[in-house]
């Protein structure tokens, strides 16, 4: 099976009905009694697609010793399209517990998240505790927040009463009508993904196409339905609670989610470790797919060798400062 950036690897494709009848798009590796299996969360307008050099990078390093899921969320990808009212982030936090049972997911887990993944991630352990069917041990959050989207950075536009109109062009106006609109809110923050994306390779053009026909292949619904949900999102009373081994990454240059959000997490979140990419900004899994593998593979390797308290990131040289949390810097 062959993905973007030319990756070919091994997994099976499977659909999974949620609670409230949506059908998920599933791609899944390695075996159902393994040991430890890692769930990736992708971003707004993003698909699992998104995770696929980490797949990779992850079988390289484990083979079939560990279970991989990705999915598309709703609305998203290959996933079905779902009620305009259920685009929110429980929403997709009550689809991931829905996954976690439907997949017989039982043993250690690890979650990762990437922008809007992330805040599924936090939303799931949000939930009350009979309401989460598997209790992670490790959790990867990257380029996220726990909430003040709409206060920081281009998040600010979810501020603008554009988006309430938005939201219901999408849902009562002819599609075409919604996404011309659509298209207008959007223009910065697409823009700025593309100026900004900071990939700085001979692959930054074909890396800005993929996700820039992500973003243009998504629905007007779904990103209407998001854009509005995430104003509201606030996960903040639940990282006191986090008990995972936690790994938070960040760029010096994210627009979309400042360095300011991860600082809110490691500060909240109970012995996290903050890994800061300064020359980075909000496209992480292509920018910085090796620091993202390390973290799931360090995180993972905490866990099975007992050492939950240990430094994850011990590889990525020394502090620059002492925080209240771990900080490292990755140039």
């Amino acid at each position: 099976m062959r993905h973007r950036n030319g990756i070919q690897f091994r997994g099976i494709k499977r659909t999974v009905t949620t609670s409230d009848g949506v059908s998920l798009s599933v791609r899944e590796c390695g075996p159902r009694d393994a040991d430890h299996t890692v769930v990736l969360l992708h971003g707004l307008c993003l698909t699992k697609d998104s995770w696929t050099i980490q797949i990779g990078h992850l079988l390289h390093q484990y083979g079939d010793s560990i279970r991989i899921i990705s999915y598309d969320h709703r609305g998203h990808g290959d996933s079905a399209s779902a009620p305009m009212n259920t685009y929110h982030i429980d929403q997709l936090a009550t689809d991931l517990a829905d996954l976690l049972v439907a997949l017989g997911v039982t043993g250690s887990l690890t979650l990762a998240g990437h922008s809007m993944g992330g805040m599924v991630a936090m939303a799931y352990l949000g939930r009350p505790a009979d309401q989460r069917p598997v209790q992670p041990h490790g959790l990867i959050l990257i380029a996220t927040a726990a909430g003040k989207l709409a206060e920081r950075g281009l998040g600010r536009l979810l501020a603008n009463p554009a988006t309430d109109i938005l939201y219901e062009l999408a849902n009562r106006a002819p599609h075409a009508v919604a996404d011309r609109v659509l298209r207008a809110l959007a223009r910065p923050i697409c823009g700025a993904l593309t100026r900004y994306g900071g990939y700085g390779t001979a692959s930054r053009d074909a890396l800005v196409a993929v996700s820039a026909a992500s973003v243009n292949a998504t629905p007007v619904a779904t990103k209407a339905g998001f854009l509005r949900a995430l104003r509201r999102y606030d996960q903040y009373q639940t990282l006191r609670s986090i008990t995972a081994t936690t790994v938070i990454i960040s760029g010096g240059g994210d627009r979309l989610t400042p360095p300011s959000h991860a600082h809110d997490l490691a500060r909240g979140i109970p012995g996290a470790t903050l890994v800061h990419r300064p020359a980075a900004v909000h496209m992480l899994l292509d920018e910085a797919p090796h620091v993202i593998s390390n973290a799931i593979i360090g995180v993972i390797g905490a866990h099975t060798t007992g050492a939950i308290k240990r430094r994850v990131m011990r590889n990525y040289g020394k502090p620059v400062s002492r925080q209240p949390f771990p900080l490292q810097e990755v140039s």
